[in-house]
């Protein structure tokens, strides 16, 4: 198995203008992410998983080091990379089926043949009977079904995905996990994952990233050696629970660590 996804020494600085400071987000973030592998990161608030998601992405520049699709270095966003982010953002005014198509009329793809695939991709995500409705007239789990399919229409090589389902409630977020993995089935994509639900990241994963607090780094990487398919239930099971124990028990480190750090940086806050 190949890497699809290679992230070497990602250090990503911000000034404050207001104080002239200088605030370390990420600090020498390391990761492989293997072709059709799926890949979650965890961590405490504030820890820069969104932030790295972005310099993924091309949306903004790392302070030093280097990410790497398929051997090509990221120098900003591009088709071989989608984001599903935690609002779906469609747009009102277009039908399920013009939401989809939308990237696709960007790059240009014929018409006959954007609708064409876009007819797949609906058909994929479980939509087929709703090509025609406005986001309007969708409920949540399906408007985000939309978005999913909006990003996997333009084929890219990795599917960015930042917290997708927080917006859900707990019934439709558990089903639309479930759905996730089958749609990842079909579609065979290389999936980066960012998640403050460690159960969500567990279910859906084949390995969990556990990030430091801030400075952002990689503390752990812990598979997850459940089998294939996964059905709901499997949250209940023992060997499930150790899991998630163990990457909570790292959360729960990292973010005392990092209060003892703010203590001693400022001792009367």
């Amino acid at each position: 198995m190949t890497a699809k996804l290679e992230a070497r020494g990602i250090r990503l600085d911000y000034v404050q203008p207001r104080t002239n400071t200088r605030l370390t987000a990420l600090d020498g973030v390391d990761l492989e992410v293997m072709d059709g592998e799926f890949v979650s990161i965890v961590g405490p608030s504030g820890c820069g998983k969104t932030t790295f998601l972005s310099v993924v992405d091309g949306l903004i520049a790392a302070t030093a080091g280097r990410i790497l699709v398929s051997g090509k270095v990221v120098t900003k966003p591009g088709p071989d990379r989608a984001v599903v982010f935690q609002d779906a953002s469609l747009l009102p005014w277009r039908t399920v089926r013009d939401n989809v198509v939308y990237g696709l009329e960007c790059l240009n793809v014929r018409r006959r043949e954007a609708r064409a695939r876009a007819s797949r991709f609906i058909e994929m995500v479980g939509l087929a009977g709703f090509e025609y409705h406005y986001p309007y007239e969708l409920s949540g789990g399906m408007q985000q079904r939309v978005n999913l399919a909006r990003a996997l229409v333009v084929d890219p090589e990795i599917l960015l995905m930042d917290e997708p389902f927080a917006s859900l409630d707990a019934q439709t977020r558990e089903l639309m996990q479930e759905e996730l993995l089958q749609i990842w089935v079909k579609a065979k994509k290389t999936v980066l994952f960012v998640t403050h639900q460690i159960d969500e990241a567990i279910y859906l994963s084949d390995r969990v990233v556990v990030f430091s607090g801030r400075p952002g780094r990689v503390k752990e990487i812990i598979p997850v050696a459940i089998e294939r398919p996964r059905r709901l239930k499997v949250k209940r099971e023992p060997r499930f629970h150790a899991i998630e124990d163990r990457i909570w028990g790292l959360i729960e480190e990292a973010t005392e660590r990092n209060r003892r750090t703010v203590d001693q940086i400022d001792p009367g806050s």
